[in-house]
């Protein structure tokens, strides 16, 4: 049965999929994305949060190192609002490769980057736990960026221009007649109603799940998923962006993000990009790795650890893991497999989704006889609160929470929540102390079609994502939020699994690292929700 359609399909609602449909409907292309999950589930939410200078790749892959630099430029511009200009450190302990540091300089000139070199004691002041065995530092333009927020405000913007999306929507299968895509058959996962959506082009731009895509249509597009674990301290460890400057390894990256730090990754090649798996043996290769930047990192609370996967691409014949491109590929499967009608795009990095977008979607629209050329760097994402609707909001918001909330709610969002929290003071309750989220707030997000469960709603807010990583807010959203959820899959049909499914997601990335500071806060949580409340769900499963 034929329920829907579009110009264009879009499969996959990461940040590569959500930057092509900003894209098609600047461009005045009738698009439709689908998302099997929530949005920004899967690789663009799963990694380090790096706004890349370009510099960790300027020895080995100065196209990619450039590509970074210009859209490291391009995106703390048009998306102000989810980027941290932290400014960036590349750092040499004792026992680095000092003659890695003039090829390195030397790549960094020829893409574009501009390093400047620190004294010691300028390093140590700008970073005072650094190393006391640094030998040299220079400065780059890194920063942080929150994928989360980025993402949303793709779709907020080709929502402007007509863009539509839809979550909880999985293809399952892709209809082909006389040799060209006719449409593709989908299920709603949440009440599981198996249709199909006709369209005249279908864009894969599923990530480390691209090859599973292709394989429905009977092809072979050769992304391999790396999987990449990452370790969450539960305070800023640095002000700066801190990399290790050396041949690109595991554990080698640190990014700030808010009043967290994020240590980064490890590389292993997986055959299924469903495996978020995490070890205390990984765990302990990022530690030692980073002790070299910070000797006393073992003093820092560890809040949990996570896994994503990269879909990086490899032609036959070519190495992966490491070794692979950090670059993308456009793949026209008419030309490539004959098939009319569908285009995948992988490879690449959040740094370039932008770009990425912008060079897929140059093939894809002539093939629509349409010639309007990208304005995706030349347009802000979304408006910027104003000051004086900040000012106003800050006699019912929590302190602090101002600025929060507007980068996440956007203008028109941010308006409704500061209407309802003038006309209804119990809407100010703050249900998220560790990142200021009121009820008001959730009960907006909550109402959204796209939200069916408290962790959708995390997605949105950052609700239960700071350092008690939800042991005092998860009760709250999960009694206050079902009120407002319009929909509900089966496993959230009540606040209180709602509330277990929640508590379990968060303790799938503290069972690797119990111990410690992170076993004593575990015990905590153990004892509020199985003994005071008596509820199975504050332990994993």
């Amino acid at each position: 049965m034929v329920k829907d359609k579009a110009t264009v399909v879009i499969v996959g609602g990461g940040a590569t999929g959500v930057g092509i449909l900003r894209d098609l409907s600047m461009r005045g292309i009738d698009a439709l994305l689908i998302e099997k999950l929530d949005m920004v589930n899967g690789a663009s939410s799963r990694y380090h949060g790096l706004l890349h200078s370009g510099a960790r790749y300027a020895v080995r892959d100065q196209e990619a190192a450039k590509e970074c630099i210009e859209e490291n430029t391009i995106l703390r511009r048009i998306g102000k609002s989810c980027v941290e200009a932290t400014m960036g450190m590349f750092v040499q302990v004792e026992g680095d490769d000092p003659d890695f540091v003039q090829p390195w300089l030397d790549g960094c000139a020829a893409s574009g980057i501009k390093t400047r070199e620190l004294s010691k004691e300028e390093a140590w002041a700008t970073v005072p736990n650094l190393s006391r065995k640094l030998v040299c530092a220079y400065e780059v333009p890194d920063g942080a960026i929150d994928g989360f927020r980025m993402s949303w405000q793709n779709l907020q913007s080709a929502a402007r221009y007509g863009g539509r999306y839809k979550t909880y929507t999985e293809i399952i299968g892709i209809n082909i007649e006389s040799g060209a895509v006719k449409s593709i058959s989908v299920r709603d996962n949440v009440t599981h109603e198996e249709y199909e959506i006709e369209c005249q082009i279908l864009v894969n731009a599923a990530g480390p799940w691209a090859g599973k895509v292709a394989q429905l249509a009977g092809l072979d597009c050769n992304v391999s998923p790396s999987k990449g674990t990452l370790i969450a301290f539960n305070q800023r460890i640095t002000s700066h962006v801190v990399n290790r400057l050396r041949k690109p390894s595991n554990g080698d990256i640190f990014v700030p993000h808010g009043s967290i730090t994020i240590l980064g990754t490890s590389s292993i090649t997986i055959p299924d990009p469903e495996d978020t798996s995490t070890s205390w043996d990984e765990v302990e290769e990022l530690m030692k790795t980073g002790e070299g930047v910070f000797e006393h990192l073992r003093d820092y609370r560890i809040l949990r650890v996570f896994a994503g996967s990269r879909p990086l691409y490899v032609p036959k014949g070519a190495e992966g893991g490491r070794n692979a491109s950090r670059g993308f590929v456009t793949i026209d499967h008419e030309v490539e497999d004959g098939l009319k009608g569908m285009m995948t795009i992988c490879g690449g990095k959040f740094t370039t989704y932008r770009l990425m977008a912008e060079k897929f979607c140059d093939v894809l629209a002539p093939k629509l006889n349409n010639t309007a050329k990208c304005r995706t760097a030349e347009e802000d994402l979304v408006p910027e609160v104003t000051e004086a609707d900040k000012k106003k909001a800050r006699q019912y918001f929590p302190s602090y929470g101002v600025s929060l909330a507007a980068t996440r709610l956007g203008v028109e969002k941010f308006a409704d929540v500061v209407k309802t929290l003038e006309s209804d003071p119990e809407s100010r309750e703050v249900i998220c102390e560790c990142e200021n989220v009121t009820l008001a707030e959730i009960k907006a997000i909550a109402n959204e079609s796209t939200s069916h469960s408290v962790a959708d709603v995390r997605r949105r807010t950052r609700l239960g994502m700071g350092t008690c990583q939800g042991n005092y807010c998860a009760l709250r959203a999960a009694a206050v939020a079902n009120k407002f959820f319009k929909n509900k899959l089966d496993d959230c049909s009540n606040s209180l699994s709602d509330m277990k499914n929640f508590l379990q997601a968060r303790w799938k990335g503290i069972t690797p690292v119990m111990a410690g500071k992170t076993l004593r806060e575990a015990e905590m949580t153990r004892g509020m929700y199985e003994v005071l409340f008596n509820v199975n769900g504050g332990r994993p499963e």
